[in-house]
């Protein structure tokens, strides 16, 4: 009985891991398209972001039956439980980076970002996919170090977040209504996938040492 429940333990974390390489592909070529005005990168992305809530579905469908049929208890418990939440909260990293992929597709073959704000958004993006790359990692080796490193390098983009408003409310922003939508939405997307890397990574930290202090983030 007990090696079944290890099997089904482990099919888990093999399930959490693909979603989260899905995930930071999905990433990478929204960031892709935005930056570049990559059309094809965008497609990319959208075609994988597809597939995302339907591997999702499955997984939580079979924490859910394993629950149901094992009764885990301590570590075993919060690994199942952790992951129901885990699975939720890539989804919603799919769909905004899908959303960032929809800007830059609609506008192709115009770049979405002006010159004023280039080095911000290069700078962002680059950081969401450092981070979704990193919960990669953190995820097939637990680890309290790497979860707040994760921690840490969201306080820059939060950073990056406010000057996106400051630049588009300072006196000196002439760009059309149309971009400053875009740079907006842009860069509040971008800020929401690295909050829910976050979440993740101490949801992560939750499995070690079992204590759950992070907030539900909303979105």
């Amino acid at each position: 009985m007990r090696e079944m429940f290890d099997q089904e333990l482990e099919t888990v974390q093999e399930r959490i891991v693909d979603i989260a390489e899905s995930v930071f592909t999905i990433v990478t070529d929204a960031s892709t398209a935005f930056l570049e005005a990559d059309v094809k990168a965008a497609d990319r992305a959208l075609a994988i972001a597809e597939t995302i809530s339907e591997k999702a579905l499955s997984l939580d469908e079979l924490v859910i039956r394993t629950l149901a049929l094992q009764a885990p208890v301590a570590r075993d418990l919060r690994i199942l439980v952790s992951t129901l939440r885990i699975s939720a909260s890539f989804e919603r990293m799919a769909a905004l980076a899908s959303h960032i992929a929809t800007i830059a597709r609609f506008r192709f073959p115009d770049s979405v970002v002006p010159d004023s704000l280039s080095d911000t958004f290069d700078e962002m993006a680059r950081l969401d996919i450092r981070l979704s790359k990193k919960l990669i990692k953190l995820l097939k080796n637990t680890s309290v170090d790497l979860a707040r490193s994760i921690q840490s390098m969201d306080e820059r983009v939060d950073e990056l977040h406010r000057e996106v408003f400051e630049v588009v409310l300072d006196k000196k922003w002439k760009e059309s209504a149309m971009y400053t939508v875009d740079v907006t939405l842009a860069s509040r997307y971008f800020e929401r996938i690295a909050d829910h890397v976050v979440d993740i990574s101490s949801k992560v930290s939750y499995l070690s040492t079992g204590d759950w202090s992070d907030a539900d983030l909303e979105d």
